[in-house]
């Protein structure tokens, strides 16, 4: 009896413990995630192009000699600034001063010869007439008079040729612009038509930036204006990044592109001018060029942080649906602008695009969705806290 006195009150107690468990709170369900929404609108957006692209002078000239000879004078200060005309070279012209005078004396001598030839057959037409000379002596003498003509205006073209050579001596600027370093000296002997340049002058104080792009990129660009989503720019305005990433100051112009598709590259060549009034653009300098090519009317303007990739590399983003469920879209993007995504299909205006909390978020969680910046993150619920 006793023992079973016992049994009766371990069992008792136990159904005591069991009821006292039994009244505990069980903790609170953790509340819906907070997610930061932006609502979509349409907007009008411009459409930009990154594109390489090398600055180009507007003119350049390479200084060559036009005659053969020993150069005695330098008349320019290399890296400077010199006026179309201006002498920048002197060769020794003795040679040439020489060769003109044997060209002036043989003219003089045609023009004296002429006179002679003149008067003979002015003669031999009137005694032909009386017959005292026969027609083919006085035909002689008409020939003579013909070819001394001919000799005269022939020695004055070697007269002009010469005058032209010694001319050539003196090697003026062909152009306006900065001048290049000196490849030949004083005392060095150049011949016309040499390869080498004596120098070179480039006008830079409009400067020329060719970019290249892919004909892909043209083909979708006038595709979409013939859809009637896009609108030309007008005078497409161009900006530059500079190779050590400061922004050029000027804004330039895009002047035209060209009719034919380089077969190597895939690309067409754009070029657009830019005033270069401080010299900043050298030619030949790399630079990124940003191409304003159109706008879009009623273009979706997505944040960038609420548009990310899948497994397969296709643009997905969070929306929120009705009852606050998230739902997966998958969309098609244009271009970066700022720091959005221009979005072709899968979003529309009145959306709400999640962009704050989507780590570990999934399709079909109910979510508390509120501006983005303004999501504090839930305090951890344990199970058995009190």
């Amino acid at each position: 009896m006793m023992q079973k006195g016992k049994i009766v009150g371990l069992l008792a107690c136990v159904s005591a413990l069991g009821l006292s468990a039994c009244g505990k709170e069980q903790p609170p369900a953790p509340p819906p995630p907070a997610v930061g929404v932006v609502t979509l609108q349409t907007e009008s957006a411009p459409l930009f192009t990154e594109l390489p692209g090398r600055i180009t002078a507007v003119e350049t000239a390479e200084v060559r000699p036009q005659i053969s000879g020993v150069i005695r004078r330098r008349l320019f200060t290399e890296g400077g600034y010199v006026r179309a005309g201006q002498l920048l070279y002197e060769i020794d012209d003795a040679p040439y001063r020489a060769a003109l005078g044997q060209a002036q004396g043989a003219l003089g001598r045609a023009q004296a010869s002429i006179r002679a030839t003149g008067l003979q057959a002015q003669r031999y037409r009137e005694l032909v007439g009386i017959n005292a000379v026969s027609r083919q002596e006085a035909d002689n003498a008409d020939a003579a008079a013909q070819q001394a003509r001919a000799d005269v205006a022939a020695q004055r073209a070697a007269v002009q040729a010469a005058q032209v050579n010694q001319n050539f001596t003196r090697i003026r600027a062909p152009i306006s612009g900065r001048i290049g370093r000196s490849l030949f000296t004083p005392g060095a002997l150049v011949q016309a038509g040499q390869a080498d340049a004596l120098t070179t002058i480039q006008r830079t104080d409009m400067v020329y930036v060719d970019v290249t792009q892919s004909a892909a990129q043209i083909l979708n660009l006038k595709q979409a204006m013939q859809a009637g989503g896009v609108s030309a720019a007008q005078g497409a305005r161009v900006r530059l990044q500079l190779p050590n990433g400061s922004d050029y100051p000027v804004e330039g112009r895009l002047q035209f592109s060209e009719v034919t598709v380089d077969p190597s590259s895939g690309a067409v060549t754009l070029r657009a001018t830019f005033a270069n009034p401080d010299g900043l653009l050298l030619p030949g300098m790399y630079v990124r060029a940003t191409v304003v090519e159109g706008q879009r009317s009623q273009a979706i303007l997505a944040p960038q942080q609420g548009i990310s990739r899948d497994a397969r590399g296709r643009a997905t983003a969070l929306v929120l649906g009705a009852g606050n469920k998230v739902e997966m879209r998958q969309v098609e993007i244009d271009r970066a602008l700022g720091d959005k995504w221009i979005v072709t299909k899968g979003l529309k205006a009145g959306d709400r695009l999640i962009v704050e909390g989507l780590v570990n978020l999934r399709p079909g969680t109910v979510v508390r969705p509120g501006r983005p910046q303004q999501v504090t993150a839930q305090p951890v619920t344990q199970a058995g806290a009190k």
